[in-house]
């Protein structure tokens, strides 16, 4: 009973606190709302139109 007590105490200091600091310098709650940003703005720009610059000089051309 006590190995199971010790191994649950050794695992869970394993896991990292969200105010712990992580990869370059900012906390891990920080960087999991950077990556959450970035996830959003990518699917931003891949739904947004694709913009034809032949369409617009053709256009103006005209």
């Amino acid at each position: 009973m006590p190995a199971a007590a010790l191994l649950t105490l050794l695992v869970t200091g394993c896991s990292r606190t969200d105010n712990e600091p992580g990869p370059g310098g900012v906390t891990v709650s920080e960087a999991k709302a950077l990556d959450d940003a970035a996830a959003m703005l990518e699917s931003r720009d891949s739904a947004a139109p694709a913009a034809d610059p032949s369409a617009a000089t053709k256009e103006t051309a005209e």
